[in-house]
């Protein structure tokens, strides 16, 4: 069977699990649908951070055609929307108005990558030149949009307990990451809690991966050049040999700062980038490395610029060579509050059956949802995006990626839910 083919069953087929019908706010078929178009829509016109607005432009029609007053933010790109009327009654503390109570966030990240689609067989394929939804942004963002149009529903009807507020927020790929500028665009007014959802290619549609705790990794980005005089290949002695620098500096500094951190920290220096040099009997006078520093624990990774900064200068120096090192902030680690994640927990138990959640390990992937929780609790859960029984290994950030569009369901249904419990229990 073709890839279409087997994309197209995956759409038409019945959710992977029955959803719950204790609370309402499920998936209309319709919308469902709808969804589904958006989705594909957005794939196929994939948009790179703070480039989206082709992007904005069809979430904020869609949301004002359901009667919504979408706000685009002062970036230019991305949007906030709010659902719902502040009721009088409660804590004013945290409150957009001071006489309500505090909103739960639902947020998507709207951005595309740099990188080539190629998938085959697909009619959603990405119609853009090196670009392409593979982190799965799309089904974020369509999932929220959908959870946003549910709401608004209740809404209509009196069935929604708390205003609840919808962030699609760019240029999360963009280190240090978009959710900086959203939150400076003043997202978090009013706002309790926030939670989102990660694509997962490991975890089938219809369940969720979740953890309390740690999640993800904190994640920076690294740039070092190393200059010397240069000189000839027979005379090594006489100069700088800094292709030899160079290469120890690769190997060297994360075995140096495996011995100067605690392991428990999962300080680990990658590259992706060495360039020295041009002809086989010249010595370099310029070599230049690129990679990402990433961390698993919060308090070593405040630390991490100048343990790195010691190390490569240490290092380069046994070998008399000159070092500039740019050393850029990308963002913490996403730690899930232990409340929020219960919350999480209760809304896909309560739509899909505790069997539909799974445990997760911390990964060493880096995401800006970390800034939102530096600000309020939060937390963010694993969308399993496997077609159930497939052999299809896919992985984030690759051009072949792809989904099981159910997905999106159980990311709608998911945040309908939590915030109906949430806004319930306040």
């Amino acid at each position: 069977m073709s890839r279409e083919s087997e994309t197209d069953r995956s759409s038409d087929e019945a959710s992977p699990v029955t959803p719950s019908a204790a609370l309402p706010g499920a998936l209309p078929p319709e919308l469902r649908t709808e969804l589904i178009a958006f989705r594909r829509d957005m794939h196929m016109h994939p948009e790179l951070g703070n480039q989206e607005f082709r992007t904005t432009a069809a979430l904020k029609s869609r949301l004002e055609r359901a009667g919504l007053a979408p706000r685009v933010l002062s970036t230019g790109t991305g949007l906030v929307c709010d659902i719902g009327t502040p009721r009088a009654a409660g804590a004013g503390q945290g409150s957009a108005d001071g006489g309500g109570r505090p909103m739960l966030a639902l947020r998507a990240d709207i951005d595309a990558l740099p990188i080539p689609d190629t998938k085959t067989g697909v009619p959603y394929r990405s119609t853009v030149p090196d670009r392409a939804h593979a982190c799965g942004h799309d089904v974020h963002t369509a999932a929220v949009l959908g959870a946003g149009l549910v709401l608004a529903d209740l809404d209509r009807r009196g069935l929604l307990p708390n205003p609840v507020r919808l962030i699609f927020q760019p240029a999360e790929e963009v280190l240090p990451g978009g959710a900086a500028d959203a939150i400076e665009s003043g997202v978090l007014d009013g706002v309790g809690s926030i939670i989102a959802v990660h694509c997962d290619p490991r975890v089938d549609a219809g369940s969720i991966g979740l953890r309390p705790g740690p999640i993800t990794s904190a994640c920076d980005r690294l740039e070092i050049t190393l200059d010397g005089p240069g000189g000839h290949t027979a005379r090594p002695h006489l100069t700088t040999d800094l292709v030899t620098a160079v290469a120890k500096v690769a190997t060297e500094v994360p075995a140096l700062l495996a011995r100067r951190v605690d392991a428990r920290s999962g300080l680990a220096v990658t590259w992706g980038r060495i360039e020295a040099g041009h002809a086989c009997n010249v010595i370099p006078q310029h070599a230049e490395l690129s990679g990402t520093v990433r961390c698993l624990d919060l308090p070593a990774w405040r630390d991490a610029p100048d343990l790195v900064h010691a190390a490569i200068d240490e290092v380069a120096a046994l070998h008399a060579a000159k070092t500039q090192i740019e050393y850029v902030r990308g963002v913490p680690p996403v730690v899930n509050d232990p409340v929020v994640t219960e919350l999480i927990r209760a809304a896909q138990t309560a739509r899909r059956g505790s069997y539909a959640i799974e445990d997760t390990e911390q990964s060493l992937g880096g995401e800006d949802f970390s800034w939102y929780l530096e600000q309020v609790p939060g937390a963010m859960a694993r969308l399993g995006v496997r077609r159930p029984g497939s052999q299809d290994r896919y992985d984030l950030h690759r051009g072949d990626f792809d989904v099981d569009e159910r997905a999106i369901e159980v990311g709608v249904e998911l945040f309908t839910a939590a915030a109906l419990i949430d806004g319930n229990r306040l």
